[in-house]
């Protein structure tokens, strides 16, 4: 992982977030911010979830089904 010098947020390549995926997430889990580049070009940032509180679930699916439900029976019954 290679620090910017000018704020917290690192800097990954595409083919290096690609290659050590579950490294990188767990760092995400752990508050750090990624901005990954393209041949040098910034293309995408990734942020921890600033309050994980705010999220509200709409429907759980495991009260119908313990292991879940298929999105074919979902979009069946739409």
């Amino acid at each position: 992982m290679k620090t910017a010098s000018s704020n917290t947020t690192n800097t990954v390549s595409l083919k290096e977030l690609r290659e050590q995926f579950p490294k990188y997430i767990e760092a995400i889990a752990n508050g750090q911010s990624f901005t990954v580049v393209k041949r040098s070009k910034p293309i995408f940032q990734i942020n921890p979830i600033s309050d994980e509180g705010s999220w509200q679930t709409i429907v759980d699916f495991t009260e119908i089904d313990k292991l879940g439900v298929s999105a074919d029976d979902i979009l069946t019954q739409l």
